[in-house]
């Protein structure tokens, strides 16, 4: 085994000793050394609850025969890092865990690796790290949260508090509901209950063959996912005695089908930057033309908030990513898992339980799948789109651009009632590198949907969006503005046309005043703090690349 290499052999006594200072019994020295990393917090609500996953990892693995040997992960909430500087931190956070991983393993060179996370850009982070070590591994997502209740409503965090900043201004909500509704939309542990950028990762995960059957959508609240965790724990012994690591698992038809339920799902547009930033990590080539050219494959079978009604909890009822895969059988590739079935086995053993919630291929909602990626003279990189959470009437538009060189100033201007019918808000400098750090733009997204604008307002950036956005919001603009893309040449009242179908987006000035404006061109600067961020600027690239360093 790989640990052999610091606890045995006459001159590792040293290290026998320290390890016996941590109460390891020297019995077990021939067993394979687990590590078992986790990103607990108690300011992460999807968090707040992994000591006990944690704790039911490292008895499966007790009971599997290895010895654990666990630390812990930075972890960022991105709702509440939303809307200020604090977000700047989110994304390059996502490369921190993915070092932090490495390092722990590495330096202790254990034999195998359970990655307990939930959120945002820890999932990916992880997985990242899982690349880099190429050992067998697991992944136990902590699972999504109870949907919130006011007077007999269901409530999810971002169009019950987000949306309803908006719909407070707009006069829709009295003060009162207002802050019921803080009370009540978030009732407990778990990743928030709609399809957003934590679910959208976990589910991308158990699709990938990297979790157990069921982990994704099982509550953080059940039993069930605390006998999942054990079980996870038990299996990644054997994995380790079968040396099945996880490049073997994580392969380009395994991210194929990834990819697929991604897009049969519905799933947040950051899993067109975390997915290519995992693959870069295993080796694998994934350029955005992939995305596109499964989503023209892949009908969209369910609509869980914020396209739809549905909550996580309906998609766990209906059957989970196993029921999703037995729908899209004829479509998805033939892949071993972390389970030891293979994706094609998962699918034939699952039921559907509820036929609306995930749809056949022949009753899908649309035809194609939730993500769509737009090129244009504007975003000559690439753009990506929800479109299965776009209005049918917006998903051909143009407008008068409204340019902003900050969020904080375009959410200004939602919420001060400066923005029309008919207007395209664009927020720049908002990139991997002008940011810098690619920050989440919740906070003008949702004030668009809570005042009714999302039929008649759209929204391009060179930043990114929480998987929680809905309507005409174009982010991953690139190149970005800070880099001399199209987008940092926008003036006010420029006509901006967005064309999803036809897969473009287009500022309508001719070549010759584009390359005017080029010519002249002087970047907007940035106050940028020293430190972690400064050094992230500096190596990150483009969103089209998945914001990976250099």
């Amino acid at each position: 085994m790989r640990s052999d290499s610091v606890k045995k052999g006459v001159e590792r006594a040293p290290t026998r000793a320290l390890l016996c200072g941590c109460g390891f019994d020297p019995r077990d020295i021939d067993k394979p050394f687990v590590a078992v990393v986790s990103s607990v917090t108690n300011i992460i609500p999807g968090h707040v609850h992994l000591r006990d996953i944690q704790e039911a990892v490292i008895n499966g693995i007790f009971a599997g025969g290895g010895v654990p040997f666990y630390c812990s992960v930075p972890g960022i909430c991105d709702g509440v890092a939303m809307g200020h500087k604090g977000m700047s931190y989110s994304l390059p956070s996502r490369e921190l865990i993915a070092d932090s991983v490495e390092t722990f393993v590495n330096a202790h060179q254990l034999d195998g690796i359970v990655l307990v996370t939930n959120c945002d850009k820890i999932t990916p982070g992880m997985l990242m790290g899982a690349g880099r070590l190429r050992l067998p591994s697991i992944v136990v997502t902590g699972g999504p949260m109870l949907s919130g209740r006011y007077k007999m409503r269901k409530l999810s965090l971002v169009r019950d508090t987000f949306e309803a900043v908006g719909a407070y201004q707009a006069g829709k909500i009295s003060e009162e509901e207002l802050y019921a509704l803080e009370k009540e939309a978030c009732p407990g542990a778990g990743s928030c209950q709609g399809l957003y950028t934590a679910n959208t990762m976990a589910c991308v995960t158990e699709a990938l063959g990297m979790s157990l059957p069921g982990c994704a959508t099982n509550l953080a609240v059940s039993a069930e996912k605390k006998r999942i965790a054990y079980r996870s724990g038990e299996r990644i012994v054997e994995l380790i005695k079968e040396n099945k690591t996880c490049d073997k698992i994580v392969t380009k038809e395994a991210f194929e089908n990834a990819i697929r339920i991604d897009m049969a799902l519905g799933g947040s547009t950051n899993s067109v930057l975390h997915i290519p930033a995992i693959a870069h990590e295993f080796g694998v080539d994934l350029p955005l033309e992939v995305f596109d050219e499964i989503s023209k494959d892949t009908p969209n079978i369910s609509k869980i908030r914020p396209a739809g009604d549905y909550f996580m909890e309906d998609l766990n009822y209906a059957g989970g990513i196993p029921a999703v895969l037995k729908s899209l059988q004829s479509k998805i590739n033939d892949c071993i898992t972390v389970s030891g079935l293979t994706t094609k086995e998962i699918a034939e053993n699952a039921e559907i339980y509820d036929d609306d919630i995930i749809r056949s291929i022949g009753n899908a909602y649309s035809k194609e799948g939730g993500i769509a990626i737009l090129r244009g003279n504007l975003a000559p990189g690439g753009a990506v789109v929800k479109q299965s959470a776009v209005d049918p009437s917006m998903m051909q538009f143009t407008g008068t651009a409204r340019v902003f060189n900050s969020e904080e100033d375009a959410n200004k201007a939602i919420l001060g009632g400066k923005i029309k019918a008919g207007d395209v808000v664009v927020i720049r400098y908002e990139g991997p590198k002008g940011g810098p750090g690619m920050r989440e733009m919740l906070n003008p997204t949702s004030a668009i949907s809570g005042m009714d604008l999302e039929k008649s307002v759209a929204l391009i950036t060179d930043g990114r969006f929480s998987g929680g956005t809905r309507g005409p919001a174009i982010g991953h603009i690139s190149p970005e503005a800070s880099v001399g893309g199209p987008i940092g040449l926008l003036k006010e009242g420029d006509s901006i046309k967005i064309d999803i179908p036809g897969r473009r987006i287009d500022v309508l000035i001719d070549d010759a005043e584009l390359e005017k404006r080029k010519a002249a061109f002087k970047p907007f600067k940035k106050d940028i703090p020293r430190g972690y961020l400064e050094r992230y600027s500096k190596i990150v690239k483009s969103a089209g690349d998945g914001a990976v360093f250099d």
